[in-house]
């Protein structure tokens, strides 16, 4: 029996698969300003490629605050980020042609970082996997420190040995008064991308679609009241499925104001918004953070003092309000800032993280998010850093997202055949496995979620999990079975997709 067992072990060891593609996969953190360990040059990054995140210290030149953009290759591994300011490559330096970005007054105040939230992303350039593009915004001193530019700016990787190079730098893509954020989500037909801001104190969403011929302004939408304060649009997040799309205001004033979550339906194929709801808190604590959970049927936002979850699948959103964390006013040990809740991000190992309005060495974060109520369990300041970190979470959309099949919009879509007879790419690890084990899978060409499914050796059904079309990506936790040999089974519509063994020891 043991020596059966062994050769199972061996057998499966020797069809190991690396480790999950991903080009959001990494995090980078500091903002130090002070003199004592947590020096001004010690900055921290989180990997998140192994499915756990490991936090490192790490000595750069880019400092973050609430503006971070960063993307990595399809291996995982950081290939540039920026902080509003300039582009930095894969080595930290400067990338060639990648120093002044957002021209104005207000870069000229903030040597250091950008200080406005979700206010650049990085997007792979569609159909040239050599090409990127940072849409990125600034702050107008001129017109009440609203952003009067939307820009963007093109990264070609085959320059500079790899390390990458600028070739268009501050475009205009669009000119108006805008609110801070820039939302982004891909196209129904899986390669374009829909990026969105909001044109300040307001009822317009401003449009824009990247595609392989470029950025086309696709015009604006009128939807009701959107903004009521001027320069407070926080967040712009799409859920994961794309179908979702919501932000975190306020309005009132003279202080206090009032936070205010505003939710729309998103169509990928037209880009339509619908069915505007806005879901007042009443809580006099300004709030800026929104992140819906990996299942995309909760979104949560923060004020300085709680966080909110909301059922985006009642009726009315209002009566799936639940009010899930009340910060505790801990002070950082280090340094006495009050680690309030500030900005999320929903990261690969499907936790939501929170950073905190002040310069502080500590993270909350969401353990379950799919979970309802306070079940969803809010860690508050129970994650150390090597750094002081200030509000900047990586403005990073569901790179993965796949085309909406059969829809009128899916213009790239391949034969039934073709289907049929493609490359699911299932791969498990690590193997054997202990508490959990990553399982990579593609369904982004399917029409509806798919399903793993885990046997004993006795043919019983321990363990089953959903597979959401609209990731690549899901973290299983096995920690309650027994040690032995498990067969999986992943399916789709009740068809068999792939089959494996694992060991759980």
């Amino acid at each position: 029996m043991r020596k059966a067992f062994a050769f199972f072990v061996l057998l499966i060891l020797s069809v190991f698969i690396s480790k999950a593609q991903g080009v959001s996969n990494i995090w980078l953190l500091g903002y130090a300003e002070f003199t004592d360990q947590y020096t001004s040059s010690t900055k921290a990054i989180i990997d998140f490629n192994t499915g756990v995140p490991i936090i490192s210290p790490m000595t750069r030149k880019m400092k973050f605050s609430a503006t971070q953009g960063n993307i990595s290759d399809s291996n995982g591994n950081l290939l540039m980020s920026s902080n509003g300011l300039w582009i930095a490559n894969a080595i930290n330096d400067t990338m060639l042609n990648g120093s002044g970005l957002n021209p104005g007054p207000f870069t000229q105040s903030w040597p250091d970082y950008l200080p406005m939230p979700n206010c650049n992303v990085f997007l792979p350039w569609p159909g040239d996997t050599t090409k990127y593009i940072l849409f990125h915004m600034v702050a107008n001193p001129n017109i009440s420190s609203r952003s009067s530019e939307l820009f963007y700016s093109v990264i070609d990787m085959t320059l500079d040995n790899g390390l990458g190079g600028v070739i268009q730098k501050n475009y205009i893509a669009l000119q108006d008064t805008l609110s801070w954020g820039i939302g982004t989500c891909k196209h129904a037909n899986g390669r374009d991308w829909w990026i969105v801001v909001l044109k300040d104190n307001s009822n317009i969403i401003e449009k824009l679609l990247l595609t392989p011929n470029g950025v086309i302004n696709m015009g604006s939408q009128a939807l009701g009241s959107l903004l009521t304060h001027i320069g407070t649009s926080g967040q712009l997040v799409f859920s994961p499925n794309g179908k979702k799309f919501a932000f975190n205001t306020l309005y009132g004033g003279p202080a206090p104001y009032f936070t205010v979550v505003k939710y729309l339906d998103f169509d990928r194929c037209s880009g339509q918004f619908s069915n505007l709801q806005t879901l007042p808190i009443y809580d006099t604590h300004p709030g800026f953070g929104t992140a819906f959970s990996p299942d995309s049927k909760y979104l949560y936002a923060s004020t300085t003092l709680h966080v909110f979850q909301f059922n985006t699948d009642s009726m009315n959103l209002l009566t799936g309000l639940d009010t899930v964390a009340t910060n505790d006013t801990f002070f950082s040990p280090v340094f006495p800032f009050l680690a309030d809740f500030n900005l999320m991000y929903l990261a690969k190992d499907n936790k939501i993280y929170i950073t905190s309005g002040n310069s502080v060495v500590d993270l909350h974060y969401i353990n379950n998010p799919d979970i309802d109520g306070v079940g969803c369990d809010v860690r508050m300041h129970a994650l150390h850093l090597p750094c002081y970190n200030l509000r900047g979470v990586p403005n990073h959309p569901n790179y993965f997202l796949g085309p909406v099949i059969g829809s009128i919009c899916d213009s790239l879509q391949v034969g039934v055949s073709e289907i049929n007879t493609a490359e699911y790419n299932i791969k498990l690890y690590p193997n054997p496995a202990n508490d959990f084990f990553w399982l990579d899978y593609d369904l982004s060409h399917a029409t509806c979620n798919g399903k793993l499914i885990i046997y004993n050796t006795f043919g019983e059904v321990v363990l089953q999990k959903i597979l959401f079309n609209y990731f690549k990506t899901v973290k299983v936790d096995c920690s309650s079975l027994p040690n032995g040999i498990y067969y999986i089974l992943v399916e789709q519509n009740k068809h068999k997709i792939s089959s494996g063994k694992f060991v759980k020891l």
